[in-house]
């Protein structure tokens, strides 16, 4: 067979061939009838099912995108909002059925069996639990709130008030006459500025050579073996515990009269006076003495620990000495943690005034300087000591809310860090 008869047959069509086989067929009129029904037939399902597929598709594109993001199509969308209150209505039933108030549980508890009581009074109390537990954290938060916010509010409210107010009865919480004057009054008797600017000397010296020195000393106690560590970490821990007023005389008989194995006193003829000078203070901070240094090794013990040991090896196998390690692969690890002891540090330097006064005859730092504001006060509106110290009570309170304000202004920039330093330091947990 030829490609021209192949291709001749391929041009002739299915209803060709049929109309071909019906005309060839030895059959009468009526087979060839009952063949052109049965063609036409089958013509209309065709034309039908092409009809209810163009509609199908129609209507495919005419859902919403948010249809086809949630996979509900249009019938299924109004079949459930059909069902909707019927599957509600469902469900109040059958919790009405199965479901047991805490009357019915008092009313009928004598009825029950062993297991039953034991499973209703489970229910039972978690039920008022779930009642009781919200009212009583407010309370305790609220409890909390008040305790902390009452002296902040009595410090604001007292300190933009004129000091004839104290006095007056009719004035509580809002004063009649809001002024601003006491604080410059506090800010030029106890020269802000450069007190402030001592105190940022002081804080930040102790606060980086704390920082440093008990991080190596931690890093020590939490990595390293050594003959005596467990008598070294008790005095760590001897240091937390013993209140500062049980050693603060010999340490200041010891600045006051400084000198290294005589050597100072061999070469000058007298030992060194460090008190009223901020060496007393920078000498202790480095030599893990300074306030609370005890609570930054055990600090910074916690954290170390808590890192895995296979840090140090990969180091260690990278050629890495301990100091090494310690600078480039536990200290930026740590990062947190340091900074967490730095505001720590800042925080109780700022205020303390016991060890601080201790070691300066005359106040040097802010904190010295509100211990002492109403005298200051007096000097500087009447240049006498003479008088009481409640008839100066607007300025002390605004003197305490200027001692506030930079340790304020810094949490506030170094809340996150501090509070994951917190986290993760051993803090908590």
């Amino acid at each position: 067979m030829s490609e021209k008869d192949l291709e001749s047959m391929n041009d002739v069509s299915f209803d060709d061939l049929l109309v071909n086989d019906a005309a060839s067929a030895p059959a009468d009129e009526a087979s060839a009838e009952a063949v052109g029904e049965a063609i036409a037939q089958i013509n209309e399902e065709v034309t039908e099912t092409a009809e209810e597929t163009a509609e199908t598709a129609k209507s495919i594109t005419t859902v919403s995108a948010d249809e086809l993001q949630s996979g509900v199509t249009p019938i299924e969308r109004k079949m459930t909002r059909k069902e909707k209150k019927l599957e509600k209505k469902q469900a109040k039933e059958a919790k009405n059925i199965y479901h047991v108030s805490n009357w019915q549980i008092i009313k009928n508890y004598r009825t029950y069996n062993k297991q039953e009581r034991a499973h209703y009074r489970y229910i039972f109390g978690r039920r008022i639990a779930e009642k009781v537990w919200p009212v009583f954290r407010f309370l305790i938060l609220f409890g909390l709130g008040f305790v902390i916010l009452y002296p902040l509010l009595y410090m604001l409210s007292t300190s933009i008030r004129p000091q004839i107010e104290m006095t007056d009865p009719s004035v509580m919480w809002i004063p009649k006459n809001v002024i601003f004057s006491n604080f410059v009054e506090v800010w030029q008797a106890i020269n802000f500025p450069e007190v402030l600017l001592r105190t940022i000397l002081i804080n930040v010296v102790c606060s980086v050579l704390q920082v440093i020195t008990c991080g190596i000393t931690g890093y020590g106690f939490a990595r390293f073996k050594f003959k005596g560590k467990g008598l070294m970490f008790g005095i760590v821990i001897f240091q937390i515990i013993v209140p500062v007023q049980v050693v603060l005389i010999p340490l200041y008989m010891q600045f006051r009269f400084f000198d290294v194995f005589g050597i100072i006193k061999l070469i000058t003829g007298t030992p060194l006076n460090l008190v009223s000078t901020p060496a007393a203070l920078y000498l202790q901070a480095l030599f893990c003495n300074g306030i609370r240094a005890g609570v930054f090794i055990l600090l910074f013990r916690q954290f170390f620990r808590g890192l895995p040991k296979e840090l140090e090896d990969a180091a260690y196998l990278d050629g890495c000495g301990p100091v090494k390690t310690f600078v480039k692969v536990m200290i930026p690890n740590a990062k947190t943690s340091f900074l967490t002891v730095f505001i720590f540090s800042i925080v109780w330097y700022w205020n303390d005034s016991y060890v601080t006064g201790m070691f300066f005859t005359e106040p040097y730092t802010i904190a010295m300087e509100i211990n002492n504001i109403a005298t200051k006060m007096m000097i500087f509106f009447t240049g006498e000591t003479n008088g009481m110290a409640s008839d100066y009570l607007v300025w002390i309170e605004a003197g305490c809310l200027l001692s506030l304000l930079p340790i304020l202004i810094m949490y506030i920039f170094l809340q996150k860090q501090f509070v994951e330093g917190v986290e993760r330091s051993g803090l908590v947990g």
